[in-house]
């Protein structure tokens, strides 16, 4: 036991792993970071990974066939085996899991939404749920998994790693709500699709001279609606991140039209109201022809940009050499262009934020 006791002034014993006692999640007392580690009770190292996991979990985003083939492909070119987990931790749950080869992953990494399909699970908030999920991967030997989605993705990731179980988080959202990085595997392609959207709106706004209200995705974070608004020069941006004032937005669209301007964007994100709403208010107030188009889930389709496909393809693969060095709980991210890690518990307890200086400048250039 000469190794435990070490082990123990070293680290916090946060759980060991099942009932071996061979391996175990720790804290290091000094730097506070959180470790797989694995011991033979002769020797003490890192944790030999043999086969991982992957699953997509909550609403899908563009590029998440890029960061599963990421994770794939590493993992294959450090010669662990990969199991693929369909319909997220429903998927788990039911044991829908597959090995997965090179082969497996051809072809996908310029389609949109995810090969391995995704579903929300309420079970998998339970206990007993997440006890079976533990179960299937014992069952098909997998020692660590990549979670591949949301906060509520990350949610259960945070649960399996308190449950001993070795687990990494990749952002894959459209919404870029996830603190701990810049951009969300998804952001770009779907603010592509908006911007185009706003566009085409645009062409037809200025033949009719209507003012058009656009309701952009974003329940709880408003960076597809600034930046989209931003870049297409929306007269107003209405986002749950700053307070918003109907007379205001009904003087600066009154201003246009002192100035001889016949039409107006207004671009909202859907956490803050109903485009309708908004649409039917302007519309009696001003006494205008007004239209409302809600783009809904055409911002979550289409092939992945560019940015999108290296984004997931470095995310993807960060996740495999964080879960081949041991560490566990940690969600990834990219930082003014650097790859980063952060523990899932921080990055939950954090709330996210916009970038005020741009929301600032977007007010300044809509005058």
């Amino acid at each position: 036991m000469e190794v435990l006791s070490l082990l123990e002034s070293t680290f916090i014993v946060e759980r060991y792993l099942f009932s071996t006692n061979q391996s175990g999640i720790f804290t290091c007392r000094d730097c506070r970071e959180t470790q797989l580690l694995c011991f033979d009770m002769s020797v003490l190292g890192g944790f030999a990974l043999k086969r991982i996991g992957v699953l997509t979990s909550g609403g899908d985003s563009p590029g998440m066939n890029a960061a599963i083939r990421a994770v794939v492909r590493k993992a294959i070119f450090h010669g662990l085996e990969v199991y693929g987990i369909s319909y997220g931790y429903q998927g788990l749950i039911n044991g829908d899991i597959k090995k997965m080869e090179l082969g497996s992953v051809g072809d996908i990494i310029h389609r949109g939404g995810t090969m391995l399909y995704t579903a929300r699970c309420e079970e998998f908030k339970t206990l007993e749920g997440q006890q079976k999920g533990i179960e299937q991967l014992k069952k098909f030997g997998i020692e660590g998994l990549v979670v591949i989605g949301g906060d509520g993705s990350y949610r259960g990731a945070q649960q399996l790693t308190k449950h001993g179980f070795p687990t990494i988080g990749v952002p894959g959202t459209i919404d870029n709500d996830i603190p701990g990085t810049d951009f969300t595997i998804g952001f770009d392609t779907a603010l592509n699709t908006v911007i185009d959207a706003i566009d085409k709106i645009r062409d037809t706004a200025t033949s009719h001279d209507r003012t058009y209200v656009i309701e952009v995705m974003g329940r709880h974070a408003g960076d597809l609606a600034l930046w989209a608004g931003l870049a297409d020069g929306a007269e107003t941006i209405v986002i749950p991140e700053a307070e918003h004032n109907m007379e205001q937005i009904l003087a600066t669209i009154k201003r246009g039209q002192e100035r001889g301007k016949k039409h107006s964007i207004i671009v909202v994100a859907e956490g803050v109201g109903s485009g309708m709403e908004f649409g039917d208010r302007i519309s009696k107030e001003m006494n205008m022809e007004t239209r409302v188009t809600v783009l809904g889930h055409i911002q979550r389709g289409g092939s992945p940009t560019g940015a999108d496909r290296v984004l997931a393809s470095r995310l993807g693969a960060k996740a495999v050499d964080l879960l081949l060095e041991g560490k566990a709980g940690m969600t990834v991210g990219i930082q003014k262009n650097e790859l980063v890690y952060h523990p899932i518990d921080e990055i939950l307890d954090q709330p996210h934020t916009i970038d005020q200086e741009m929301y600032k400048l977007s007010q300044e250039l809509s005058i």
